[in-house]
């Protein structure tokens, strides 16, 4: 593939990456998501590793600076930076970002086996999902945004989440990319003069590369109409309440008071639900500062109506002290949990000191929270146990199946204000359903701004709540058993043998260009 030496490609790179934002909520074209890949893929034939990190940069920069740009509205709108603070915090942390496209195509050259078909079609995909999971699980506690998994929950590539989790369903996806850039390769050639024999083997080589696509796609559809889990109890009624407090009025001391009333009588217009759920942080207070004045009462009427409640609170420890973003249950059962993946730069600033002096220049102060224990019991409401995910949580797959078979449904709180009228709320929408569909279970998702939403176990979204407006979302589920394969697995064993196909297949194309060279 020789095709890709102009320079012209390097303006296309970026353009490639922009197609892959929108094929991501709320635009929703799955399909750009294989056509920038095989852009990708393209322009990194035939050129030295420096211009394909390059072309990697570039098309990194068009992906994370359209696709994370809600970054700005956090850090200007809520965080108290300027416009030029912000915009530089925005555009550095998309340039942070843009060096993971740039590593897989410096690697995907240093590795290249040449002229071997076979090993180059499995031997890209491999490395581009491994430097996903870098990205997604390593780095700066994970940022798992724009895996291109999470751009195909309608298509059918889908009916591998699963079985094989996002970093497994993202291999499919690039998979397809890698074999669609070969049948174009091979049609290209197939214009050029060659013998009868060339073109005969041609035609087998691609009616082999059709049939591969053709499985793929197949065994996908096929999957999707697979049931992994089963139903073990009657269905309960759930209210998700939606605040919808601004983000900038969320912690003033005199919105205080009318906020916690609202939560009261949103609550008490539902007892007729088995479970009633408030979003991340919906009092604006710590725990003891309200708990016997304001959530005795509240729970002592739930009792009476045999309503149990979710509600996410600030914790505050004294000895010694600690501050953790909690979520309790208050009812027949009581419960906490505190959350355990923090958000960095939001919950805690990691690459101190240089973090917080940055911060510090641009006026901006974020949270000081301390990660809770990995392995805390299973809070209970209606009487199933249930998985507790907050806010940024709900974008790691290992987080979600960590209390299975045991949990019957997941909940999911959250504040997406931080963002406004964004694209983000959407696109956290779209990963929270892929929890859903890794485990088969009913996902809760309380928001205070939005989208709050009741999702199957399917990933579908069986109601929904407008952005921006108050609203208690009232909906049925069905508390679910069973384990589905990605349950059973995990994502370690995927990546474990894309990691080991990575090993032994750039260890043939290094031995392969060795020869090359001896002759």
């Amino acid at each position: 593939m020789q095709y890709s030496n102009s320079k012209y490609w390097d303006f296309g790179a970026p353009i490639a990456g922009i197609l892959l934002t929108l094929s991501f909520a709320p635009f929703d074209y799955s399909g750009f998501a294989l056509v920038a890949l095989v852009f990708l893929f393209a322009c990194w034939q035939g050129i030295s590793a420096r211009r394909a990190a390059l072309r990697g940069y570039l098309f990194g920069l068009g992906a994370f600076g359209s696709g994370v740009s809600w970054v700005y509205i956090s850090m200007h709108d809520f965080g108290g930076a300027g416009v030029l603070g912000a915009s530089l915090l925005t555009a550095l942390f998309a340039a942070f970002w843009a060096m993971f496209p740039s590593l897989a195509g410096y690697s995907w050259v240093k590795t290249n086996p040449g002229n071997k078909r076979a090993v180059r079609i499995i031997l890209l995909p491999a490395i581009w999902i491994l430097v996903e999971y870098l990205r997604g699980y390593w780095v700066l506690n994970g940022f798992p945004w724009l895996h291109i998994a999470y751009s195909q929950l309608e298509a059918p590539l889908a009916g591998y989440i699963p079985v094989l989790g996002v970093y497994g369903t993202g291999f499919m996806v690039a998979l397809t990319a890698s074999v669609v850039l070969e049948i174009f390769d091979g049609a290209i050639r197939a214009e050029r003069p060659a013998s009868p024999e060339f073109l005969r083997g041609f035609r087998l080589e691609q009616l082999m590369l059709i049939m591969m696509l053709a499985a793929l796609w197949g065994t996908g559809g096929w999957l999707r109409d697979v049931t992994w889990t089963h139903e073990i109890g009657q269905p309960l009624r759930v209210s998700l309440i939606q605040g919808n407090i601004a983000q900038d009025q969320k912690w003033r001391p005199e919105n205080k008071i009318n906020t916690l009333l609202k939560y009261k009588r949103m609550t008490e217009e539902h007892w007729d639900s088995n479970v009633i759920i408030w979003p991340e942080t919906a009092i604006p207070a710590y725990l003891d500062q309200v708990k016997d004045g304001f959530l005795v009462p509240l729970v002592n009427d739930a009792l009476r109506h045999n309503t149990d409640l979710i509600i996410s609170v600030p914790v505050q420890e004294s000895t010694p002290k600690k501050n953790f973003n909690a979520v309790i249950t208050m009812g027949k059962e009581e419960g906490m949990y505190r959350k355990t993946h923090l958000l960095p730069f939001g919950e805690y600033l990691p690459l101190q000191p240089l973090s917080g002096f940055v911060l510090n220049m641009i006026n901006i102060r974020l949270g000081n929270f301390t990660p809770g224990a990995v392995n805390q019991p299973l809070l209970k409401a209606a009487g199933y146990p249930f998985i507790t995910l907050i806010c940024y949580e709900d974008v790691f797959g290992e987080l979600s199946v960590r209390g299975l078979p045991d949990a019957a449904y997941l909940v999911n709180v959250t504040n997406d204000g931080w963002f406004g009228d964004s694209i983000e709320p959407y696109q956290h929408l779209q990963m929270a359903r892929m929890r859903a569909m890794e485990t088969g279970r009913f996902l809760l998702r309380a928001t205070n701004t939005g989208i709050t939403a009741v999702v199957s176990p399917k990933g579908e979204i069986v109601n929904q709540a407008p952005l921006f407006q108050e609203t208690a979302l009232t909906g049925t589920i069905t508390p679910m058993g069973g384990m589905t394969p990605y349950a059973e697995w995990g994502d370690q064993p995927v990546i474990g043998v894309l990691f080991i196909l990575l090993l032994g297949l750039s260890g043939y194309g290094r031995l392969f260009k060795l020869k090359c060279r001896a002759h």
